[in-house]
């Protein structure tokens, strides 16, 4: 296999409920007596985009502390440096942890000394995407980005907003307001759309809320116009094609449409969405979808670069990726 992990690159489509380790969920269960929801081995198993969700509910609800917090964030730049990563925006959503949500300054707070930890001993830098659930009222929206604004932690570089698109129904026209108050305040914003919405969420997200970056997009291939809004507004979709694949958006790697916008002219760049949970890692999706649609090295070069210029990286750590990144040979 080609040399993907010192493929110089950045992950930009990645939550952090996604990335527990198994060892450290059962840890937290056994200091706060919390039964298990399944053996050992199937702790992480979901069957649909539903279920998946409530088994972050679950799993979240274990943390309880500051050190477990800290730890957790500190494991994740880990996880990335294995990866070869050299730069993350990793995506939480407070309403996921219940013990938490109403803490979201001390949350951030634990993270931030989690990633600040692991950056110091070598591991790549983090930013933090604070997620809104698309179930989320408006009022709570506003809520949410008054408090990011006010708070202004280095840490944060984005409001997101994740959850079932195709359970919560078209959700763009009530989070508008919240997205046009990130933007004037100097967030980032990355929406989830086009995963289990078809491409009018796609739309919505670029139109309703100034999205810079789209988690997932994929769908947009449904309808040629918008592929090429995409294509010309260069707008980037941070794709998860393994976690498309198992969680049924699509029935194969070969099936699925992310050569076909990328030869379309999109931007588009290969992330793992939740990789503990869906035991990946971003090396072997390069691998796989290098294999499936028979990319030479030019080709993974320009998905590498996408992932970077995509990024919230500040313009000198992105200006190193990319310089590393010529140089680079499978």
């Amino acid at each position: 296999m080609s040399d993907y992990i010192g493929l110089p690159k950045a992950e930009v489509h990645i939550h952090l409920e996604g990335c527990f380790e198994a060892d450290d969920v059962i840890r937290n269960c056994e200091e706060a007596g919390i039964p298990l929801r399944a053996p050992r081995d199937r702790l992480f198993e979901a069957h649909d985009l539903k279920s998946f969700l409530e088994m972050l509910d679950w799993l979240c609800g274990t943390f309880r502390t500051r050190e477990q917090l800290a730890t957790t964030a500190y494991k994740f730049a880990q996880r990335m440096g294995r990866s070869g990563v050299r730069y993350a925006d990793v995506i939480v959503n407070p309403t996921h942890w219940p013990h938490w949500h109403k803490n979201i300054p001390g949350m951030i707070d634990a993270f931030d000394a989690g990633f600040a930890a692991a950056e110091q001993d070598g591991h790549p830098p983090v930013g933090l995407c604070v997620s809104l659930l698309r179930t989320q009222s408006a009022a709570e929206a506003i809520e949410l980005v008054e408090l990011l604004g006010a708070i202004r932690h280095p840490r944060v570089v984005a409001l997101s907003i994740d959850g079932n698109e195709a359970a919560a129904g078209r959700t763009g026209p009530r989070f508008a307001e919240a997205f046009r108050r990130a933007g004037a305040a100097g967030l980032r914003r990355t929406v989830h759309a086009g995963e289990s919405s078809g491409p009018e969420g796609v739309r919505d997200a670029i139109e309703l809320l100034g999205a810079d970056r789209i988690d997932h997009g994929v769908r947009a291939i449904e309808e040629p116009d918008l592929v090429d809004l995409l294509a010309q507004k260069q707008i980037p979709l941070g794709v998860c094609p393994i976690s498309n694949v198992a969680l049924g958006v699509y029935p194969s790697l070969t099936e699925h449409p992310l050569d076909a916008l990328r030869k379309a002219g999109v931007a588009v760049s290969i992330n793992t969405d939740d990789p503990a949970l869906l035991d990946t890692t971003l090396e072997a999706s390069y691998a796989a979808c290098a294999e499936a649609f028979a990319w030479e090295d030019d080709t993974i070069r320009q998905l590498a670069a996408t992932s970077v210029h995509a990024s919230y990286a500040d313009p000198a750590l992105k200006a190193q990726i990319m310089a590393d990144l010529e140089a680079w040979r499978a």
